[in-house]
């Protein structure tokens, strides 16, 4: 006889790898720290199959919990789409989100896309800019959820993914072998000053070869091979490329792609939005951001 999986506690299994952890899965779905766990021992006996791996810490799939979380994940997405559809009029509304404009790929798309589906009558304004710009914005209430990239996570904040920060040139380019090295950084961009401060450390002469407000001035001296540049390390350009300098150059900062929400966005298809975003972020490769429980 065939047997259903319980899509709740599919939901809740799905929660616990993507936060790393029961308690915070239990935050996310509104829901208990004893009643994600319940859900997850009633599907592992349903399955009867053991589904985590308790013997150390933080969460760890067995290989049967690896096979069910791709058919979690899509029948999840699936149950939700088809939800929105149906439904889609009590989620009416608009969701201002801001992103800097070098992380909106590869995550981002494929998020707004799912938004797309399971709200079709909801509006999702992206608004892309610099992270100080983004942080104003949000502390201003003209935003209700904000993607920053960052050294370190902020007061309210949660860290959605690291990402290495490296040089980039133009395809080929030589312009990272000149002495002072020249460099074309937007004027307020956060990457600036570590950047800068990277260079001092290591005893390289640099100078400003362009400063801009306007990123296309930035890519244009860059592909130019007239500066280098910094960019996070899986969102480059085609047009630029990674400089491979065998240690010329000095290693940059880990970058931290952080999630804020707006203190006045309370309503249920902001905290919808945000939970799609993170699960974009969490289906990607990349290192596990939740520390162990």
């Amino acid at each position: 006889m065939r047997r259903n999986l319980d899509l709740t506690a599919l939901r809740s299994f799905v929660a616990v790898v993507d936060a790393g952890g029961v308690t915070r899965a239990a935050a996310r779905l509104n829901l208990t720290q004893s009643a994600v766990s319940m859900q997850i021992k009633r599907l592992e006996e349903s399955v009867g199959q053991p589904l985590l791996d308790r013997s150390g810490r933080g969460v760890t799939l067995t290989g049967q919990g690896e096979l069910l979380l791709s058919y979690a994940r899509r029948m999840v997405a699936l149950n939700d789409e088809a939800w929105g559809r149906l439904t889609g009029q009590a989620y009416e509304g608009e969701v201002v989100l801001g992103v800097p404009s070098d992380i909106v790929y590869p995550s981002l798309p494929a998020a707004l896309q799912r938004i797309a589906r399971e709200y079709p009558r909801a509006k999702v304004t992206l608004v892309s800019s610099y992270t100080r710009r983004l942080r104003e914005l949000l502390a201003r209430g003209k935003a209700d959820i904000i993607l920053t990239t960052e050294g370190a996570c902020g007061p309210g904040g949660e860290t959605l993914a690291r990402s290495a920060l490296v040089w980039v040139g133009a395809p080929g380019g030589a312009a990272w072998r000149a002495r002072p090295l020249r460099l074309a950084f937007e004027n307020n961009c956060i990457f600036r000053a570590p950047v800068q401060a990277a260079l001092d450390a290591a005893g390289i002469e640099w100078e400003m070869a362009v400063t801009s407000d306007s990123t296309r001035t930035i890519e244009a001296t860059v592909s130019a091979d007239l500066a280098v540049h910094a960019a996070v390390s899986d969102n480059i350009p085609p047009y630029f490329e990674e400089i491979r300098h065998g240690g010329a150059l000095p290693d940059l900062p880990e970058t931290l792609i952080n999630l804020y929400l707006s203190p006045a966005a309370r309503d249920s298809l902001t905290g919808r939005v945000a939970q799609i975003v993170r699960e974009a972020y969490a289906a990607r490769p990349g290192p596990a951001m939740a520390a162990a429980e």
